[in-house]
């Protein structure tokens, strides 16, 4: 397969999958920051239960902050056994659980629909993926 030889050297070479999914994680989440940066229709369907209060400097915020997610899970696909960049991104997928349970228990500015389940989903599997993992990769 002539295109994946020309990707594969450039795709995380740790053990196991984790690498790997750190990384489509965050390339997800840089083309989650363009399409923030560009229009209000993601935050909205985000935000599916407040979408008067999404204007365009809360969407650009949330890109920003979903940028900054992805520039450490960057770094952790390619560090997997740095303590520190595992522990930062580790953090990465907290935050974003407690956000988006607060939205939708606490605040309910988002109803559980698909463009909620899915940062839901991703930050509670990576959570527990990286959690049990955790000796694996990181050799203190």
């Amino acid at each position: 397969m002539p295109i994946f030889d020309a990707v594969s050297g450039y795709l995380p070479q740790g053990p196991g999958w984790l690498p790997t999914w750190q990384l489509i994680v965050a390339v997800t989440a840089a083309l989650n920051t363009v399409s923030n940066l560009t229009s209000l229709t993601f935050s909205r369907r985000l935000y599916n239960n407040a979408v008067t209060s999404v204007n365009p400097l809360q969407a650009r915020t949330f890109a920003i902050w979903t940028l900054t997610s992805a520039v450490v899970r960057f770094y952790a696909a390619y560090n997997i056994h740095n303590k520190l960049i595992y522990d930062i991104a580790l953090f990465t997928y907290l935050f974003a659980f407690f956000h988006f349970g607060s939205e939708i228990l606490i605040y309910r500015t988002a109803k559980i629909a698909a463009p909620v389940l899915s940062p839901v989903i991703v930050s509670t599997s990576s959570l527990i993926w990286m959690l049990t993992q955790y000796n694996f990769y990181v050799k203190a």
